[in-house]
């Protein structure tokens, strides 16, 4: 009597509880709560080893708790007939359980299924209560916004000899209240989902967050790397408040003006740049009080504007040609630029003294070619014909290293590839000062390569051509081409060689390589040809 009285008092708790739930449902969330009922078919033949047990049947009413899209606590109150083991009729039970279910999608798909276990209480007959241990799967299959079909399977292990059974069920299961609608499945309903369409979390109003710092996908700049909020979700390694993603030093604390580099200066040019990053300038990182162009450390005149040519410092000009007495081969007689300051009757841009032809006009050594082969008529055996210097200037395979648009091509020459290679580079990148003819300073060393070229190659002589687009006056271009070429011919004197090895003339924008339609015609049409040719 006490054991039934025990079991009395469980079903009471149970159903109480049951009851109790549904009181209060106002007070819960919508679409939490769940009702159903179920036909059972049990067996207690196949777990006891007994063949002659009858399949029962029974009903099961159950509420539904969902706790989280994924968990529920159900209380199923069962009633029916078993057959049980050394009973001769079917027996009437009553039972009540507790348990929790765990379902492997969100409980609003269309089918759910999910697995359960827990505890309950069979009283037999009013008078004999066994415990029992349920696990099993199941299946919810929506049928509507809020209604389902239930197929459920389970094993029940009893503590009372031969009372485990197996156990199936059918049914249908209601939800109460209004079925929110999520499209993503996160739990966060559309109506209140930022991002409906994909899976978040809830903090984030169910937007996902790849990088898990707590700053939204949509938002985040850096949507695959944590950061901070401050800077739109990426992250600041040095800690500079730069983003590593724009700052050129991400591992060192840097200044925002120099790109999130280290500026000890404060000008803004970083210090791996700065050529002086103890001293505030905009010359490359270095200060310029003359504003000539010329930083002060290297200005021999930091307070007086001069030239790159004297160093910074003022140049004077004694004969008035207009060329400086620094570049001045003849600084107390008038000359031509193109003749580097000295007379030239002939205008060839060979100063008299240096041109074997004073008198004609010509481009080597002041003299005249003809036949345009780089021979000039009074060493040409054949002056009216295109030649070889090997040929004595009459036709054959010319052997020469030159250019047309800024390559170097080797035709059955003596040259090392790699003196090529030097030559390709210089052509492709000597520039001059904008509109001027004064090759940049820093470009200088490329014609002294050009120069030790030439010592290691006696036997060749070199011819400097200037060239430039079809912008502008073409006499002033004519003139423009000379100076770079006359500027050209100068570094490489300077270096050592002699100049009677050398020739330069200037061809203005008469001899175009490109289309001067296009910018890109124009930057390959302003242009220093150098080439090198046997002498003999």
């Amino acid at each position: 009597m006490k054991i039934q009285s025990k079991a009395l008092l469980v079903l009471l708790a149970l159903f109480t509880t049951t009851i109790s739930y549904a009181q209060i449902d106002s007070l819960i969330p919508p679409s939490h709560n769940n009702l159903g009922a179920k036909v059972l078919f049990t067996n207690y033949g196949i777990p006891n080893g007994v063949d002659s047990l009858r399949i029962t049947n029974g009903l099961e009413v159950l509420y539904i708790r969902n706790v989280t899209p994924y968990i529920n606590f159900a209380l199923p109150i069962r009633a029916g007939v078993a057959h049980l083991p050394e009973r001769v009729n079917n027996e009437n039970y009553l039972g009540a359980d507790g348990l929790l279910q765990v379902n492997f999608v969100p409980n609003d798909r269309k089918v759910v299924p999910y697995i359960f276990a827990g505890g309950g209480v069979m009283l037999e007959n009013m008078d004999t209560t066994n415990f029992q241990l349920p696990a099993g799967l199941g299946f919810n299959f929506k049928v509507g916004d809020n209604s389902f079909l239930n197929l459920q399977g389970e094993y029940r292990y009893s503590l009372s000899e031969q009372r485990s059974n197996i156990q199936a069920g059918i049914g249908y299961i209601y939800r109460f209240g209004k079925s929110k609608v999520d499209t993503d499945n996160d739990g966060v309903p559309d109506e209140e989902d930022q991002c409906p369409d994909a899976i978040g979390s809830v903090e984030l109003a169910g937007c996902p967050d790849g990088d898990g710092d707590g700053i939204a996908d949509d938002v985040d700049v850096c949507p695959t790397e944590a950061g901070l909020e401050a800077l739109g979700g990426c992250p600041d390694t040095d800690g500079d408040g730069l983003a590593d993603r724009v700052d050129e030093c991400p591992n060192e604390v840097g200044s925002k003006t120099a790109n999130g580099c280290p500026d000890a200066d404060g000008d803004g040019i970083a210090d791996s740049e700065d050529q002086c990053p103890d001293a505030v300038g905009n010359l490359r990182g270095c200060p310029d009080r003359d504003k000539d162009g010329i930083a002060d450390k290297d200005d021999d005149c930091p307070d007086d504007a001069g030239e790159l040519e004297t160093n910074g410092c003022p140049n004077a000009d004694t004969d008035g040609d207009g060329v400086n007495d620094l570049d001045d081969k003849c600084p107390t007689q008038a000359g031509t630029v193109a003749a580097m300051g000295c007379p030239d009757i002939d205008g060839d841009g060979f100063g008299d003294d240096d041109d074997k032809c004073p008198d004609l006009a010509g481009p080597f050594d002041g003299c005249p070619d003809s036949d345009g082969d780089g021979i000039d008529d009074s060493s040409d055996r054949c002056p009216r014909q295109a030649g070889s210097s090997s040929n004595g200037g009459c036709p054959e395979t010319r052997v020469q290293t030159g250019t047309v648009t800024g390559t170097v091509t080797k035709v059955e020459t003596d040259i090392a590839s790699s003196d090529l290679d030097v030559l390709r580079y210089v052509m492709q990148n000597i520039q001059f000062e904008s509109g001027g003819a004064r090759v940049r300073t820093h470009l200088k060393p490329l014609l002294a390569d050009v120069a030790e070229i030439m010592r290691r190659y006696p036997d060749y002589n070199l011819r400097i051509s200037g060239h430039t687009d079809n912008v502008g006056n073409p006499d002033s271009n004519l003139e423009l081409s000379r100076k770079r070429a006359a500027s050209c011919f100068k570094h490489v004197v300077r270096n050592g060689i002699s100049p009677s090895r050398i020739t330069y003339e200037g061809y203005g924008d008469t001899r175009p390589v490109a289309d001067n339609s296009s910018s890109s015609g124009r930057k390959q049409n302003r242009r220093v040809e150098f080439e090198l040719y046997r002498r003999y």
